[in-house]
């Protein structure tokens, strides 16, 4: 890509009326738009990244097993009702619209009834079982506050799974591995470290649910870590119950801001009852089908990675998510035989790094000062900057930075 054809553009000011620093450097760096509070437009760095993102989930998700589909986000009431979930009083984020004809409508902020309604078109024996079935879809909640940037919004995609077995043994098997497959996650999109596996409410079916939460002051919630274990327990559950199950002593945790990136909760039949998803076991009798949930939102996890991995001078993004790996900064010279020597340089090794598979973004634009191109530079975040300029290129040499680094370094170009 070069940055001459980059339709956005980066600023030095703050957004008005942002308060979080994801939100801050997201805007400013032209990766996302605000459209209104908690509504955000993907810009084309900032959909590279969720893209990049929202792979890492996918390939962890197929791995375990996962088949991906694509739900409709226009639900209709009556499947809703079925569950009790369609009433203001069940929920209170439902968005609600209706068609000409009079028939009531919903914007999907959740995706277990119309899942389970879908799968008694094809779960009918034990011979079907398990399966498990995830989606990238955008949900659509009217939460009373939106003040998070990207890390808590009004619309935003969301991968929600939805594993159907036949026993709470076999569904327990798959849970432990989506346990894994999500700590998978956290770490390529370089968070693990400070995203701990927090034990909180179960709900009717389990003693507990469990939920990822990765430290960071911008976090709504308070967990309490156990260092040696790696395990949290989330504040609405910490009691000495709790801590005696979980073999914890209070004197041992310490208490942290967190957000929660991602979930996984056992259901049980809390959907397949009422919605009458049954299947035929070995021995010919009906059974339940049992079931289990697990969500992360791609964009909330974009959002804290831009929240913790960011310095003061702007995004430092993992290698694996990074818009691009590497960013070209071609200086200008006053000289036309430099200028000329330092644009072959710049556009051949350009074309090197593409042929070689390395995706790249090179600084190409006229009449941009140095300092222009480096703060922009920071505040994109590409994890290795080449320079190259007339001084690099008296010793045949570019300049070697990476972003989380304040060193740089000369390159021979053959090198390079």
């Amino acid at each position: 890509m070069k940055q001459s054809q980059l339709f956005t553009k980066a600023t030095k000011e703050n957004p008005a009326g942002e308060q979080a620093k994801n939100a801050q450097l997201l805007i400013k760096a032209g990766f996302v738009h605000k459209e209104m509070a908690g509504v955000y437009t993907y810009l084309p760095l900032g959909l590279r990244v969720l893209n990049n993102v929202m792979q890492i989930i996918r390939e962890e998700m197929n791995a375990i097993g996962s088949q991906e589909i694509f739900l409709t986000a226009l639900q209709p009431a009556d499947v809703w009702k079925q569950t009790d979930r369609w009433s203001d009083e069940a929920s209170d984020v439902w968005f609600r619209t209706e068609l000409k004809n009079g028939t009531k409508l919903g914007l999907g902020w959740t995706h277990e009834e119309p899942i389970t309604n879908l799968m008694k078109n094809h779960i009918r024996s034990y011979r079907d079982l398990p399966v498990f079935a995830y989606q990238f879809q955008t949900k659509f909640r009217n939460e009373l506050r939106a003040k998070s940037g990207i890390m808590r919004s009004r619309e935003f995609v969301m991968k929600d799974l939805y594993s159907f077995s036949r026993t709470k043994e076999e569904h327990d098997a798959f849970y432990e591995k989506s346990k894994t497959a999500y700590l998978n996650v956290f770490n390529r999109c370089g968070i693990g470290e400070q995203t701990y596996l927090t034990f909180a409410s179960g709900g009717a079916f389990a003693k507990y649910s469990h939920e990822f939460q990765t430290i960071t002051d911008a976090g709504e919630d308070t967990i309490y870590i156990h260092n040696e274990k790696r395990i949290a327990v989330n504040e609405e559950v910490l009691d000495d119950e709790v801590l005696e199950q979980l073999d914890l002593n209070r004197e041992d945790l310490r208490e942290e801001k967190a957000v929660e990136v991602g979930n996984i909760f056992t259901l049980g039949t809390r959907f397949s009852e009422p919605l009458n998803l049954k299947y035929i076991d070995e021995n010919g009798q009906e059974e339940l089908v049992f079931m289990g949930s697990y969500g992360i939102g791609p964009g909330r996890l974009m959002g804290t990675i831009a929240e913790l991995l960011s310095d003061d001078r702007g995004l430092v993004w993992p290698k694996n998510i990074a818009p691009y790996s590497v960013h070209i900064v071609s200086l200008e010279s006053k000289d036309e035989t430099i200028a000329a020597r330092i644009k072959t340089v710049s556009e051949g090794l350009y074309t090197d790094l593409i042929q070689s598979g390395i995706e790249v973004i090179w600084d190409d634009r006229e009449g941009v000062s140095p300092g222009a191109r480096f703060g922009e530079s920071d505040l994109l975040g590409i994890p290795l900057r080449i320079v190259i300029s007339e001084k690099t290129l008296a010793e045949d040499s570019v300049e070697w930075k990476k972003r989380a680094n304040k060193e740089m370094q000369l390159v021979k170009i053959e090198e390079a």
